[in-house]
């Protein structure tokens, strides 16, 4: 039997969660090799992808058009189908498909069969399921968030894979082992005359879940330390036979991390490279950014490793080629190289766009339902360095909602503020009709609602932190706009309060920059208490924000981009009057900037 690339399928070695072999039906390619100097080159091409976060189609559901952005990338599974179909039409030699993570969340097609109509409740095979499997993908390794919509999802999509899905350092906090495939080993044929090449595929998923998504993963799953957990595997895939060992892993290159060190690191990829022995190539995911090719020296061998990330959304492919060689009755590697392809460069596969189509249409008709009328256009455009309306939108639907949670409680004589970060620059309200897919645009995260008390130190710790955004800005020296934050610092990671009165002085160094901090025209006591209604994912110590991550007070796991669209939706009506109120400023030494 043969799948569309031509490959046969025999079997496979998959280790199990215990890391106990068993068969697995796979690919293989039977190409015959070129000579040369009397040893024959064999070809093998390792096609990766990485997070596609929930895009099959090139559709944009917030702007409800065909995606296009100012470098005219494409994205979507369909758009790499087509490209990875083309490479392997014109390949050498087998081909092996791997993904490296961030999968079933991003897209309101994803939420929808997340939540509107989970896949846990219907039964229906998910959207990235059907069209991952039309691509017949070799391995998918978990990317952090997969774990965003809980563990019977995420069991449920896995189950309907046809092909594994690995995280070797997901570990069962009730065994002690691994709760996910660790590996596989791929038998791979290289032509009818050579001997059969074993492919060793290790997935690392990244430990920040155990912050990020700890309500779905807390005494259930441990995520271990991603550089040991691959010095735990390696060697044991090569005592297994591995002839090449490659690593699908959701974690970046940089070797920092969005948390602190109570976590494993979570981007080692290159660490890994230079710390374990025996690996000949990394995928790797999570950071979003385009790496076609970097090698990286192992300090114990001296072997160059492969790196190479795929950007993201499906907006490129890694294409990764293994020249080997049949030496002293071992294959050895002579030559590895690496692209990162635009799949702008196709037209999306019809196969692909035919098995999610129901789905898509359903997700765009619900998108397109109107919630409110809106008494003007409220933009985000600005909301980096102004007070915008339409983030107070957001703080106050917070705030109604946490103040009448605990109305009458212990806690109801409290002030409560709300945290909201601009992590949208092209979120528009249109005067007139909102839609969903408008709310949702504004606040695209699947995160929800809680709340903690903080004292008036830790607010201003906490702002203080936040405010490391900008860049320093001499008083007199003119301000861009466009270059007024540090762009090592994403937008998600610069929040804005409401309920308190405060200026930042961007004339100032890191850490002295509130220079007022009032309520009610009063500075704020070091000792005064507040209620601070906060996303989970901060209130988790994603971030490394100060302070936060608190008992909450408040916690009923209401997702906040459906708060904001039942809000709208019994209002009827969003107007700026109801909500926004000036609260914030940039200064120089007391002079606005704006």
């Amino acid at each position: 039997m043969t799948n569309p690339t031509g490959i046969s399928r025999r079997s496979v070695l998959a280790a199990s969660a215990a890391g106990v072999a068993a068969p697995l039906m796979v690919s293989e390619a039977a190409q015959a090799g070129h000579q040369g100097g009397g040893t024959t080159t064999y070809r093998l091409t390792v096609l990766g992808t990485s997070d596609t976060h929930g895009n099959v189609y090139n559709w944009d559901y917030y702007r409800d058009a065909e995606y296009d952005d100012s470098a005219h990338n494409d994205v979507g599974v369909a758009k790499l189908a087509a490209l990875v179909n083309k490479l392997r039409a014109e390949a050498n030699g087998p081909v092996l498909v791997l993904d490296a993570g961030d999968t079933i969340q991003g897209t309101p097609l994803a939420t929808y069969y997340a939540k509107q109509e989970p896949i846990t409740a219907t039964g229906e095979k998910h959207p990235m399921a059907r069209a991952m499997n039309v691509l017949h993908y070799d391995a998918v390794t978990l990317g952090n968030h997969e774990f965003n919509y809980g563990l019977p999802l995420l069991n449920l999509w896995i189950r309907q894979l046809g092909f594994p899905a690995l995280a070797a350092n997901a570990i069962s906090a009730k065994t002690g082992r691994p709760a996910f495939t660790p590996y596989i080993i791929k038998k791979v044929s290289l032509g009818r005359h050579a001997p059969t090449l074993r492919v060793g595929i290790l997935g690392l998923t990244n430990p920040g879940s155990a912050i990020w998504d700890r309500a779905n993963v807390e005494g259930r799953i441990e995520f271990t330390d991603m550089i040991a957990t691959a010095a735990k595997w390696v060697p044991i895939m090569r005592a297994r036979g591995a002839d090449i060992v490659l690593i699908s892993a959701h974690g970046g290159d940089s070797g920092t991390s969005s948390y602190g060190p109570e976590l494993p690191n979570e981007n080692p990829t290159a660490l890994i490279a230079e710390q374990v022995p025996g690996i000949d190539a990394i995928l790797f995911g999570h950071a979003h950014r385009e790496v076609p090719q970097r090698f990286v020296t192992n300090q114990k061998t001296g072997e160059q490793v492969l790196l190479s990330e795929p950007s993201k959304w499906g907006q490129r492919l890694t294409k990764m080629d293994f020249d080997i060689t049949r030496v002293k009755g071992k294959w050895k590697i002579t030559s590895k190289a690496a692209a990162a392809l635009n799949t702008n460069t196709v037209e999306a596969d019809p196969k692909v766009l035919a098995v999610v189509k129901k789905q898509h249409d359903k997700t765009v008709a619900y998108v397109n339902q109107v919630v409110a009328a809106s008494t003007v256009e409220l933009s985000a455009a600005t909301s980096r360095y102004e007070d915008t309306p339409i983030l107070d939108y957001i703080n106050k639907v917070q705030t109604d909602i946490v103040t009448a949670a605990l109305a009458g409680g212990a806690h109801a004589s409290l002030p409560v503020l709300s945290i909201a970060a601009p992590f949208s620059r092209t979120a528009v309200f249109p005067q007139g009709d909102v839609k969903i897919k408008d709310v949702a645009g504004l606040y695209i995260y699947d995160n929800t609602l809680e709340a903690v008390v903080l004292t008036g130190a830790e607010v201003r710790a906490y702002l203080e932190y936040s405010v490391k955004f900008f860049v320093t800005h001499a008083v007199g020296a003119p301000v861009d706009p466009a270059t007024i934050s540090d762009p090592a610092v994403p937008d998600y990671n610069y929040d804005v309060l409401s309920g308190v009165d405060y200026d930042i002085d961007i004339s100032k160094p890191v850490g002295s920059r509130i220079t007022r901090l009032q309520i009610a025209g009063a500075d704020v006591a070091a000792d005064a208490q507040f209620v601070v209604a906060v996303n989970n994912y901060r209130r988790s110590g994603g971030g490394s924000f100060p302070g936060i991550v608190k008992p909450q007070v408040y916690n009923e796991q209401q997702e906040i981009r459906q708060l904001l669209i039942d809000w709208a939706q019994a209002k009827g009506r969003i107007d700026p009057a109801d909500f926004y109120v000036r609260n914030w400023r940039l200064v120089r030494e007391g002079v606005p900037v704006f």
